[in-house]
């Protein structure tokens, strides 16, 4: 970390974090919308829903988009446009960037997270590093990038 000695590594709150993903979550669903436009269009103009052949392909395809694009944010430069949006950034316990393998480590266990009624980001309110399950599976922390007053 390239921080000044005088300054104290401050860890991103859990509401500062829901705010990036709801950010980001937008800027995915427009995303996913194109996809899914051009999806619709290949299958005659019909949702490609359960039951049709290409609905796992189509799944798959929307699961590694999202994928892809919170990796490549992680991966090089460690914030998303929401976490760039509300200051915070993502770094491995060393204090750099992570790689391919974190960032699925972490997007997985993340869904893991949100499957299980959002209780692995609940677990935040009781780390001292404000640290969801993904994060600690992951190794990695959010930090808050906003000075202190």
């Amino acid at each position: 970390m390239n921080e000044p000695d005088n300054t104290e590594l401050r860890y991103a709150g859990l509401f500062r974090r829901l705010f990036a993903i709801f950010y980001d979550g937008f800027l995915l669903l427009a995303i996913l919308f194109v996809v899914t436009a051009i999806a619709n269009a290949l299958n005659h103009g019909k949702a490609i829903e359960p039951g049709n052949v290409f609905y796992p392909l189509y799944v798959l395809i929307i699961l590694l988009l999202s994928y892809l694009y919170f990796a490549w944010f992680w991966i090089n430069g460690g914030q998303s446009l929401g976490m760039k949006t509300w200051r915070i950034k993502l770094q491995d316990g060393e204090g750099k960037n992570i790689d391919w393998k974190t960032a699925a480590i972490r997007f997985f266990s993340a869904m893991v997270s949100w499957g299980i009624i959002g209780l692995g980001f609940l677990w935040a309110f009781f780390d001292k590093k404000n640290r969801c399950w993904h994060d600690l599976i992951s190794k990695t922390v959010i930090i808050d990038l906003r000075t202190k007053k």
